[in-house]
């Protein structure tokens, strides 16, 4: 069974970096990773997705341009690089995996995927 590790929060001040990682166990096959956050008192919400092999990615328009997701298929690491941060990109970052193929129109949907980690708390603040 796919076993998901988030890693990598912190505080950062506005307009810093942060790279985000997710490590992978436990499956053997493709798997497809989204990548969510949750504010206090706000729904989870899509941040963007990566195909099984890497090639395909989408993002929210929020991050749009700023965030970056690439993927290590010999390390089983699925990472979320993240600049120019803004106060609002505050939350707990979870990572999610499916195993199958999502789309433009469903890839933001939390209950498409099966397997979720604990998240990683991002504070950005000055």
């Amino acid at each position: 069974q796919l076993q998901l590790v988030e890693s990598g929060g912190g505080l950062v001040q506005p307009g810093e970096s942060l790279r985000l990682s997710c490590a992978a166990s436990g499956f053997t096959g493709n798997y497809w990773i989204g990548w969510f956050r949750q504010a206090p008192g706000k729904e989870r919400e899509g941040v963007g997705y990566i195909s099984a092999a890497g090639g395909w990615t989408i993002y929210a328009d929020s991050v749009e341009g700023r965030f970056t997701i690439f993927r290590d298929n010999v390390q089983n690491i699925v990472y979320l690089q993240m600049d120019s941060l803004k106060p609002e990109d505050t939350g707990r970052y979870y990572c999610a995996g499916v195993r199958r193929a999502l789309h433009s129109e469903n890839w933001f949907r939390t209950y498409e995927y099966d397997t979720w980690g604990q998240g990683t708390l991002v504070t950005v603040s000055s």
